[in-house]
């Protein structure tokens, strides 16, 4: 359960589409705060997610091939599935012109022009990279709250998957003039590969996901 939380905390906090808007949000005015605003909406929706699947398990895993245990595998082997298409999805767009790269240029002008304290959460909400949350869901059912190593792997995810954010928001009130030049930089470079980006981790995650429901439910 751990590695597997990793890897997908990983996924969420690298994934360019969430960066791109929030380097935007700290460049509006007031941006630190609305960066601290957008973090702890982004936490709390990951919280959320793992208190509704704690209250449901009661903290403890199920038994190895029973029905909850099984629907769990499946559900992580449906959401990688998903993941590998979008990903094919996009590499096909990509190839065929079909998708707008201004699509995410739109995104960023709504958040720097118009964003708020609370359009900053509203966005954290709406970017969050939900199939790869689920996928953490469907993980998480394995966690046993008795056991201190999975109170350690699930803090370990939020913070996996929040660190690009913290990193960025730190940055900028630690050395705002220096940090605000080069997040302006990096937000250049994710909108030129954007899709690259958001292809390769999608199906480097998804294919993750595929062969581990599988050779799980094979085994």
């Amino acid at each position: 359960m751990a590695l597997d939380l990793l890897l997908i905390g990983l996924a969420v906090t690298l994934f360019p589409l969430p960066v791109m808007a929030f380097v935007v949000v700290l460049a509006s005015p007031r941006g630190v705060r609305k960066g601290l605003v957008f973090i702890l909406a982004w936490v709390a929706c990951l919280v959320l997610v793992i208190t509704l699947v704690l209250l449901l398990t009661g903290g403890e895993p199920p038994e190895p091939r029973s029905p909850p245990s099984v629907a769990a595998l499946w559900a992580s082997l449906v959401l990688g599935v998903g993941l590998v298409g979008y990903g094919l999805y996009r590499w096909r767009g990509v190839r065929s012109g079909a998708i707008a790269p201004k699509a995410a240029e739109k995104t960023s002008a709504t958040a720097h022009e118009g964003a708020s304290l609370w359009s900053a959460a509203v966005l954290a909400v709406l970017l969050q990279p939900w199939g790869m949350v689920g996928a953490a869901a469907a993980t998480v059912v394995q966690a046993d709250l008795s056991d201190a190593g999975s109170v350690v792997a699930l803090t370990a995810f939020c913070l996996v998957a929040t660190s690009s954010l913290l990193v960025m928001e730190l940055s900028m009130v630690l050395a705002p003039e220096r940090s605000a030049g080069a997040l302006m930089g990096l937000h250049g470079w994710l909108r030129r590969h954007k899709e690259p980006a958001v292809i390769g981790v999608c199906l480097a995650l998804g294919l993750w996901l595929v062969s581990r429901g599988l050779y799980q439910l094979a085994g």
